[in-house]
């Protein structure tokens, strides 16, 4: 595993100049071409052969990707309420009018949706058995995601038929937009993995639950969902690995409201890191937790982000309202080894002014005092706090 030295780049708000890790610690066979000849001596004199191996180094493009994540899109019934229009119609867009164009500057877009959209003919619903309209996956496009995680304790909240009519909305209407965690065939279940290639580097993305709440999986579609087992996940990693130059795991994990790395995810993240993934993008505990490296075996090493909060939601604890975008950029060196360039987090905050319409999401560097007093999530939230949680969580990652 190579370390070079930090890179600073000045994402948003912060900046952690890293560098490390990544597909380094594999024997990159597709790197370079080995060439056997075999010349034979007159037959008369000697019958030994002689074989001379030539390594030619393949030329590498240097290549940047880009990737962001953003945590919880947990829709509440004041969330459906801010994107009703008039004439009864749905309207998310103006949800992500503050990280559209960062987002649409990414190569990989992530986003947790964290409930199913199975559609308005199933009747929109919030807190506790969620289910959100087609006009969210609308939004989410609009805003320039393409990687849409879909694995999450809410997953059956409407049955196989939700998850059903979620899939084939991606399948007919943007076919381009990858959906990950959830499955309408075994075969999907078995085979696919989720890749993404830009010049000489190739990324794979897998996404996993802890579970769905207490709803047991229809016995007649047991792979619908994918959830967290070390036996699936080392056997998908594995397949990753031999598609990827870096491997990345989603998993829906933590314990809610807990902003601390709980001994689970511990366990997990070490797991992941035995197994050779190089980064974990954490959600499901709707606040943020910290970003911290996971050495495993063979001092192979991971970054992850153990949780990013919620993006949007109508919840009503003040540690609710943080939430954050992961930031990292992977790179590959002249050597051909790919690894995490840099890496960051934008901290971001849900407010929530009286009157529905007014629920939005700002930067942190945006937000002000001045709306902090009319976010009605309490009487003690303030700016002051939502910039001392983000010190406490991401330490010198964020820089106010």
């Amino acid at each position: 595993m190579h370390i070079r030295s930090s890179i600073k780049r000045g994402f948003a708000i912060l900046l952690a100049g890293a560098t490390i890790l990544g597909g380094c610690a594999k024997v990159e066979t597709s790197r370079y071409d080995v060439l056997s000849s075999a010349y034979e001596t007159d037959a008369a004199t000697t019958a030994e052969k002689t074989t001379q191996e030539v390594t030619t180094k393949k030329t590498v493009t240097p290549t940047e990707i880009k990737l962001v994540m953003v945590g919880d899109i947990l829709l509440h019934e004041n969330v459906h309420a801010s994107a009703l229009a008039d004439d009864g119609t749905y309207n998310y867009d103006h949800l992500f009018t503050a990280i559209t164009d960062e987002v649409k500057a990414s190569d990989l877009a992530l986003v947790n949706e964290e409930v199913i959209l199975g559609g308005k003919d199933l009747g929109l619903s919030g807190y506790p058995m969620f289910n959100g309209p087609f006009e969210v996956g609308d939004a989410l496009v609009k805003a320039g995601f393409n990687v849409i995680l879909q694995a999450t304790n809410h997953t059956l909240d409407m049955g196989k038929t939700g998850v059903l009519n979620n899939i084939n909305f991606w399948k007919e209407n943007y076919p381009d937009i990858s959906y990950l965690g959830i499955n309408e065939s075994k075969e999907r279940y078995d085979n696919y993995i989720y890749t993404y290639k830009k010049g000489d580097i190739t990324v794979a993305i897998l996404n996993y639950t802890y579970g769905t709440n207490g709803i047991p999986i229809p016995s007649d579609m047991p792979y619908i969902v994918n959830v967290l087992d070390k036996e699936k996940c080392a056997a998908d990693i594995k397949r990753a690995k031999e598609l990827a130059d870096f491997v990345i795991v989603c998993p829906h994990w933590g314990i809610e409201y807990d902003t601390s790395i709980t001994p689970d995810e511990e366990e997990w993240a070490t797991f992941f890191a035995d197994n050779g993934v190089d980064l974990i993008l954490g959600a499901h505990p709707h606040v943020v937790e910290p970003v911290r490296w996971v050495e495993g075996k063979d001092g192979h090493k991971l970054l992850c982000y153990y949780s990013v909060g919620n993006y949007v939601s109508g919840q009503d604890q003040n540690k609710t309202m943080l939430g954050a975008m992961a930031q990292v950029t992977i790179a590959n060196d002249a050597e051909g080894c790919v690894s995490i360039k840099e890496y960051g987090v934008q901290p971001l905050i849900t407010h929530k002014q009286r009157g529905y319409k007014k629920l939005a999401v700002y930067r942190i560097q945006d937000y002000s005092e001045e709306l902090a007093n009319l976010n009605y999530v309490s009487s003690t939230f303030t700016w002051a706090y939502c910039k001392e949680l983000a010190k406490e969580v991401f330490g010198e990652l964020y820089k106010d």
